[in-house]
């Protein structure tokens, strides 16, 4: 019962110490190419290397960090080239997926949690906090995947979301306003709620593609 109660320390120490890290990572005060050593990062937040270890290859499997041989671990940042040629086709099938196979019969209970996803949206957006504008812009997006009625979808996007969380903060800044992503969000629902599938797929391929700077 002791080595129970040891393991379930270490992989709660493990996954807090991911979760304190992915979130240095994707608010970018981790920033692409800086180096994780395992002894400071011990030291800084209270624990021993191992949860940092552990955490550390968790983030990799995510996505975030990148490990070299010899060079130790590094951020990996979010590129232009991965937004674009991955990221945003990988998410823009699962959404299509989703919506072709999911909105016809969609319950309005989904609707309204898309709605008050934009409801806060607005009101992040009012106080210019584009973190938790870009948060609740992963939420809109996912909840449109889990209501597709396919268990393998939101296993699919658990792949790449923190990914795509890392560019939705990162993009927040780059929008001549942070309204425009709301006004995105809530057109997009307005065609959702019609239920007219080749229309949503076209509003939903449309936003998609409209990445800042593009």
């Amino acid at each position: 019962m002791a080595e129970i109660r040891a393991s379930l320390k270490n992989d709660s120490r493990r996954h807090r110490v991911a979760q304190i890290l992915r979130q240095e990572i994707v608010a970018g005060r981790l920033r692409p190419r800086d180096k994780l050593v395992e002894s400071d990062l011990a030291d800084q937040l209270g624990t021993s290397r191992g949860p940092i270890r552990e955490a550390l290859r968790q983030l990799e499997q995510e996505g975030l960090v990148v490990s070299y041989p010899y060079r130790g671990t590094e951020v990996l940042g979010v590129t232009d080239e991965e937004v674009h040629d991955i990221l945003v086709p990988i998410r823009l099938t699962l959404e299509k997926f989703a919506i072709t196979h999911g909105l016809e019969n969609m319950p309005d209970t989904v609707f309204d949690r898309l709605a008050s996803i934009v409801d806060l949206m607005a009101d992040a957006a009012n106080r210019g906090s584009l973190d938790l504008l870009a948060d609740l812009d992963v939420q809109f997006h996912q909840t449109l995947i889990d209501s597709s009625g396919h268990e393998h979808s939101p296993q699919l996007w658990s792949v790449i979301q923190p990914r795509v969380w890392a560019y939705f903060r990162r993009d927040a800044r780059r929008h001549a306003s942070a309204h425009d992503i709301v006004d995105q969000h809530a057109h997009l629902l307005e065609v959702l709620r019609r239920r007219d599938v080749s229309a949503a797929v076209a509003a939903l391929t449309a936003h998609v593609h409209d990445l800042p700077g593009s």
